[in-house]
């Protein structure tokens, strides 16, 4: 094959584009993996609008998972057939965040296929810009994960959703037999917080949503955990306002949650949820809401709220969910709801926005 199908953006373009480009050569330290399966995430189309994306036109899509179908001349350890799940964050791996275990702090970091999160230079990025939604992709080859047998591309594909779920818990800093609020549960970091809720220590669960049957559907993902539902479309109408999210996250949790993860991209519902907290909670932001939160200094400091931001997940924390897929302590195949092949992309990208129907963790298959 000399061309491939790609998912492209241009500059100044309203809409995506399925297009035939050439299929990538490897340099000297570079694999190419032939894709298996590749995620679909619903900020694509936000960050575009931002200007988040520093290279157009460029192939999108930073999840996925396959099989080495090329190696540079300078690579060892990765072999052709290998299969193997892409970490598509680019990091100078040399300064005190990469050292650190807090990679995602890197000045450098950007995305392949997604974005750029500072005007620094990124040399890295400048070269693998280019995402996964096509049939191959290239990148370094110390960014590719070997995945065992037992994991399915479609579920490999999806690591980096839940790693980041693992990174929003650990920052919680929760307690054994803790009570936790989910926000935007339906969603996939909601779905996937869920998922991992017994490996926290996590003792009771609270999941606020849109709607009561999708919220019950999540709750079956948790385990035997007991989780209480808020259905934002059967409180008060005047709720945004009344503060009566609070009221009812009060009556499901009377002493406070110890935490709340927070995955709402916007409106009133991460304020009033950490209006929730017990004294000593955390919330934990990773759903770029821009409305400016209620709470005062003062109010922070009398309860001792902790608002902790995290963009992204690290490099370990993706290998500590791989481990957990390969021994089999934590299982993830029923949060892949949707398949598409790749020349549905587009439709995949706007079903995945308008969500009509519950869609936890869709996937490309080209």
């Amino acid at each position: 094959m000399t061309t491939m199908l790609a998912l492209r953006a241009h500059r100044d373009a309203t809409t995506l584009a399925l297009e035939d480009i050439p299929v990538p050569e490897p340099g000297p330290v570079d694999v190419i993996v032939r894709v298996a399966s590749a995620g679909l995430a619903p900020g694509i189309m936000r960050l575009l609008e931002m200007g988040a994306f520093k290279h157009l036109p460029t192939t999108l899509g930073f999840e996925a998972a396959g099989t080495v179908a090329a190696v540079g001349s300078d690579v060892t350890g990765v072999h052709i057939g290998d299969r193997v799940r892409a970490h598509t964050f680019l990091n100078c791996r040399t300064c005190i965040y990469c050292r650190t275990d807090r990679d995602m702090m890197c000045p450098q970091q950007s995305i392949m296929g997604y974005a750029a999160f500072s005007d620094a230079a990124m040399p890295l990025y400048d070269e693998y810009h280019n995402g996964v939604l096509a049939e191959y992709v290239r990148l370094p080859h110390w960014l590719v994960d070997p995945l065992p047998e037992s994991v399915s591309f479609d579920v490999a594909a999806k690591v980096h959703t839940l790693a980041n779920a693992v990174r929003a818990l650990k920052w919680a800093e929760l307690p054994m037999g803790s009570t936790v609020v989910v926000t935007a549960a339906t969603g996939a970091m909601g779905t996937a917080t869920v998922k991992l809720a017994k490996h926290f220590g996590i003792a009771d669960l609270v999941l606020v949503g849109r709607h009561s049957d999708r919220l019950k559907a999540v709750a079956g993902l948790s385990g035997g955990i007991p989780a209480g539902i808020v259905a934002l479309d059967e409180l008060p109408d005047d709720w945004a306002v009344s503060g009566a999210l609070v009221g009812r996250l009060r009556e499901l949790a009377p002493g406070g949650a110890h935490a709340v993860l927070d995955y709402v991209p916007d409106g009133p519902v991460t304020g009033q949820a950490m209006a929730g907290l017990a004294a000593g909670g955390a919330l934990v932001h990773m759903g770029g809401n821009h409305t400016p939160l209620p709470q005062s200094p003062i109010a922070l400091m009398m309860n001792m709220w902790r608002f902790v931001g995290t963009r992204a997940c690290t490099r370990n924390d993706a290998l500590e969910v791989l481990r957990l897929l390969e021994t089999g302590a934590l299982t993830a195949d029923e949060l892949i709801t949707h398949r598409f092949p790749l020349s549905d992309a587009v439709e995949a990208i706007s079903a995945i926005q308008r969500r009509d129907e519950p869609m936890w963790m869709p996937v490309i298959n080209p």
